[in-house]
């Protein structure tokens, strides 16, 4: 499938399209199953009119809410305030744009914007960079099974790619993370594992990581590549790593990088993943 190579990982228990298809054949059959939706003091009129917001509800309570993905970074930045990775950060303000701000030493002030599935607007597009920022994020804490990790990611890389050729934005961000309590579970296997760290119980492993282009070199008319080979790099991955007993010298092998390429056949897209020592992967895409 499109992007999937984009990440390293897949979702091995994720359920197949054809199983998919005949549990939403299940579904049709017991809208038509009269005697069975009596049963449970149900007309059929009220299984349609009500099975929408019934699918919304069980979705909501399956899965992660916006107090989940806080709180699993929460607990990620407090074990790095206590490894040193990071001297001290600051919690969103409730009812704000869900923005941490980690001290970083070398770096200084380091935003995190939290964000879901990275395929939809909301989470891609629908950012601002802070002016107190050293270096900006956007972290990704995805927990669909709708598609692969890679497919994912692709889809939010291409929203990017034309938010940053785009007039209409004047800011950037420095990378994207991918990476949440999904990530090394029996859903998501990670080949990072030999360098997962135990917080509160919950052991998790390296994120995955990639640093963007710089925008500041669409000023040059000239331009027609920016970070297609990876030859950008930032100074938060080298905390973030730490974290995870990765020594500053590993660090590029756990680095990915996101690069575009104009030529004849328009935009290219490179999404190049780094998992360890001559560990990688990498999806390309075309875009007109």
């Amino acid at each position: 499938m499109a992007g999937e190579t984009a990440t390293p990982c897949n979702h091995p228990g994720a359920p197949p399209d054809e199983v998919i298809e005949l549990v939403a054949e299940a579904v049709k059959a017991i809208a038509r199953d009269e005697a069975f939706l009596q049963g449970h003091g149900l007309t059929v009129q009220d299984f349609e009119l009500a099975l929408p917001a019934a699918i919304q509800r069980i979705r909501g309570s399956a899965a992660a809410g916006n107090a989940d993905r806080r709180e699993f970074l929460t607990d990620l930045f407090n074990y790095m305030v206590a490894s040193g990775a990071i001297s001290d950060f600051e919690k969103p303000e409730y009812g704000k744009e869900t923005v941490y701000r980690l001290q970083v030493p070398g770096v200084g002030s380091v935003a995190i914007i939290q964000k879901g599935c990275p395929d939809g607007a909301h989470s891609s597009v629908a950012w601002s960079t802070p002016e107190w920022a050293k270096e900006t994020y956007l972290w990704w804490l995805c927990d669909s099974l709708q598609y692969e990790p890679g497919e994912h990611v692709s889809k939010g890389v291409n929203r990017l790619r034309k938010r940053f050729f785009s007039d209409a934005y004047s800011d950037s961000i420095d990378g994207v993370i991918f990476h949440n309590a999904m990530c090394g579970s029996p859903l998501r296997p990670c080949p990072k594992t030999m360098r997962t760290i135990d917080v509160k119980g919950r052991v998790i492993p390296p994120p995955c990581i990639w640093v963007m282009p710089e925008r500041n070199s669409l000023d040059n008319p000239d331009a027609t590549s920016w970070n297609w080979s990876g030859e950008r790099t930032r100074r938060f991955p080298v905390a973030l790593l730490s974290a995870f007993g990765i020594k500053e010298q590993e660090v590029p092998h756990f680095t990915g990088h996101i690069g575009f390429l104009k030529g004849g056949r328009g935009t290219r897209t490179t999404i190049s993943t780094r998992y360890g020592a001559g560990a990688s992967t990498t999806y390309r895409s075309d875009s007109r």
